[in-house]
């Protein structure tokens, strides 16, 4: 990946974790941890890889993206702001009433956003749909989905995985955020879907895996799955709860938990000193 890209890729996903962070602070609810995780990969679609146009938010032609684990919806908030969809100032009303960021996404009130999620399992059901609605209207659009490895103990989620793999829609990409951490503790312990690589190859898809937070294996990763025919892809990344935030990373109590005052401070002094170290 050229060196430039990563740095302003970097820079961007610097910013929406100060978005995260805002806006969970100031509703005081949300859910940090996973969408700290999450950052780099929303950041890399929307800014390097998907089709997609503020200006024209209902395209038919755009690519579209479903947060399975909705709850994660303060990254996704954060860079579609920063992307341009709503003004980033936005952010700071999040899950207050009437505001249009509530705490999981919504079609209806926020732009941008292809598909109301929350109920985990549900989101990947909606991307095979649109996938293979692609497919029938011979159309080139491709769509992406992100799911928690909690979420992929629901077993919805393979169903649709079954459904995708026997349709072959390879216009369809799926990441698990494997952070290893849940509300309850790790996934390992709780219920394990270990090993995940495995459960999606006997499933029919293509897989690859990654560090998540590194930005060349993310575009070597969905470069390939662009290119893949005959089947769905998955990207199994590998990341850390809470990255980018020193006393929230790999803590499963930080799933959703909003930081107090003095916490918010420090979580901003770290990003911030991030930001200006990227920026020189």
């Amino acid at each position: 990946m050229d060196a430039a890209v990563k740095k302003q890729l970097q820079i961007k996903a610097c910013n929406v974790r100060i978005g995260v962070i805002e806006g969970v602070f100031n509703a005081k609810s949300g859910h940090p941890g996973g969408s700290l995780s999450v950052a780099d990969i929303l950041t890399y679609l929307y800014f390097e890889q998907m089709n997609v146009d503020p200006k024209n938010p209902k395209d038919e032609n755009r690519d579209r993206f479903v947060l399975s684990k909705g709850h994660t919806a303060p990254a996704l908030y954060a860079v579609l702001a920063h992307k341009g969809f709503f003004p980033v100032s936005e952010l700071k009303n999040l899950r207050k009433p009437g505001a249009m960021l509530q705490g999981h996404p919504s079609m209806k009130l926020t732009p941008g956003v292809d598909m109301s999620t929350g109920s985990l399992g549900q989101g990947i059901s909606t991307a095979v749909g649109m996938a293979l609605g692609g497919k029938l209207d011979n159309k080139d659009y491709r769509v992406y989905t992100v799911l928690g490895d909690g979420e992929i103990q629901e077993g919805q989620v393979w169903e649709a995985a079954m459904f995708a793999a026997a349709k072959g829609l390879d216009n369809l990409c799926a990441v698990v955020d494997n952070n290893n951490l849940q509300i309850d503790g790790s996934v390992a312990e709780v219920n394990s879907p270990y090993p995940i690589p495995e459960k999606f190859r006997a499933f029919g898809w293509n897989v690859i895996e990654i560090y998540g937070h590194s930005f060349d294996e993310i575009d070597a990763a969905f470069k390939a799955a662009a290119e893949f025919k005959g089947k769905p892809t998955v990207i199994v990344a590998k990341t850390v709860k809470g990255q980018g935030v020193s006393f929230m990373e790999d803590q499963c109590s930080w799933h959703g938990t909003a930081p107090n005052a003095e916490q918010y401070e420090q979580a901003m002094a770290e990003l911030q000193a991030k930001l200006a170290e990227l920026e020189a």
